[in-house]
């Protein structure tokens, strides 16, 4: 597993559910599903390169 980066988040809880719920929905967990939704936002605005995005899978 690749080495990840820690740090801390403060979120509005109100949020925190929302994001709870749907990381439910996705049968992920709350961290895994904010890695996802930023991996995909920095994806559709050209952020990430395809190259970084294969290494992930891997």
């Amino acid at each position: 597993m690749a080495n990840k980066k820690s740090f801390p988040l403060r979120i509005d809880p109100q949020l925190y559910d929302i994001l709870q719920k749907w990381a439910a929905d996705e049968f992920r967990s709350v961290n895994s599903h904010i890695e996802y939704i930023l991996r995909d936002a920095a994806k559709r605005n050209g952020r990430l390169s395809k190259k970084t995005t294969e290494d992930e899978e891997n």
